[in-house]
């Protein structure tokens, strides 16, 4: 395994924990918040989640060979914020508890698998591209904020591009970074805490309007806001994810991990495009590594608790936005180019992409699964049957023998 391990691998790693902490780490610090937590209570939610992430990404890569990344709710963290106030921590964790078991039966049943299966192509692709688009469009709209930084990390790219392609992105970290240290950006090291986590058990109970208000919404927000566009990232790169299995397994690190504040696990999206995408290989078959080094890095940043969380939070903004952009380009343009490349699917297509990058919500659940609903629709009622003839059938499909 080890001789498959490339430089490129680590940093697609690095990069898909440095988006995931610290796109939505804020909003856990307030779901922790509202559940009245302690200090070391707090430090063990961390704990648990940086672990139940880093352990299920590395399993799930090892066992099936493809780039398979889990990650927190972020919606479900999200939901939590604003529903555990006056809610006691027992309950909450027995909320956490019923919601991993309902993730368990889903994967169990298979339902979800076969759900999966009905979602085309292009609808996929043009999903995952406008669930990225905010990223790529966030790498250029830094320029506003830190110009001279932004300016040599696309210059590196553009230079990278062209002469070293395999080694772009590690360039382009290397160079913000070594720019933010000349130029003094990571002043505020005060904030740095040195401090390990240490795992703190707490006992559950349970009450049917927490169950109902908190465990099912937290069950329906993390299925349809975070799995489904899990799956279909890793079916637009090419993959057949096995589902159920993956379901099964973040379902079980929910169920384990949830009395040491572990809320919820799930298939990644947009950090599994970092994995999935070819910055991370250019061998399909071999970037379950970059799954790999991002579940070890991730196990890493849960041991190290408060200290790796304070450094993402002296790490300037635009540094972070700028490698995650530049680091999504060619996914993005991979699946706009693969959404649209069958004209009689166009417009659906491209109403998915719309209805992504819209950011809609209702009733609590994300864009993304709007998206494919509004697509799957107009998919079926406009686009046109495919021709019946074989002559017909291998003109209007270029990629057919």
């Amino acid at each position: 395994m080890l001789s498959s391990l490339k430089l490129s691998h680590i940093v697609a790693g690095a990069v898909a924990v440095l988006v995931g902490y610290t796109g939505s780490v804020a909003i856990i610090f307030q779901a922790i918040e509202a559940s009245g937590a302690s200090q070391a209570q707090a430090n063990s939610w961390m704990l648990a989640l940086g672990l139940g992430m880093g352990l299920t990404s590395l399993a799930l890569s090892l066992m099936y060979r493809m780039p398979i990344l889990t990650a927190w709710s972020t919606p479900g963290a999200a939901l939590l914020a604003v529903s555990l106030t006056d809610v006691p921590l027992s309950d909450a964790i027995g909320a956490f508890l019923f919601c991993a078991a309902l993730l368990i039966l889903t994967g169990v049943t298979g339902w979800f698998a076969a759900l999966s299966r009905l979602i085309p192509d292009g609808l996929a692709n043009a999903m995952l591209a406008g669930l990225l688009f905010p990223f790529g469009l966030a790498a250029f709209s830094a320029f506003q904020s830190d110009t001279a930084l932004v300016a040599a990390m696309v210059v590196t790219f553009v230079a990278g591009r062209r002469l070293f392609a395999r080694y772009t992105i590690p360039a382009v970290l290397a160079v913000g970074i070594l720019w933010c240290l000349g130029d003094g950006s990571f002043t505020d090291t005060a904030l740095l805490d040195l401090t390990l986590a240490q795992p703190v058990l707490m006992t559950p109970s349970f009450s049917l309007p927490v169950l109902i208000g908190v465990g099912l919404p937290l069950y329906v927000v993390t299925m349809s806001s975070q799995n489904m566009p899990g799956v279909v990232t890793l079916k637009a790169a090419g993959y057949a994810p096995p589902v159920s299995a993956s379901l099964i397994v973040t379902g079980a690190a929910s169920f384990v991990l949830a009395p040491f504040g572990g809320f919820a696990f799930n298939l990644a999206a947009i950090t599994a495009a970092i994995g999935c995408g070819p910055e991370a290989d250019e061998n399909p078959k071999t970037r379950y590594m970059a799954g790999v080094m991002t579940g070890v890095f991730y196990i890493l940043v849960g041991l190290g608790g408060a200290t790796v969380i304070s450094l993402f939070l002296i790490t300037p903004t635009a540094l972070i936005a700028t490698v995650a952009g530049l680091a999504l380009l060619s996914t993005i343009g991979n699946s706009l180019s693969a959404a649209l490349a069958d004209a009689r699917g166009r417009d659906a297509a491209l109403i998915t992409f719309m209805v992504t990058v819209s950011g809609v919500s209702f009733f609590g659940i994300g864009a993304a699964f709007w998206a494919l609903v509004v697509g799957i629709a107009v998919n079926h009622l406009i686009t046109p049957p495919p021709p019946n003839t074989a002559t017909a059938g291998t003109a209007a499909d270029p990629a057919r023998p």
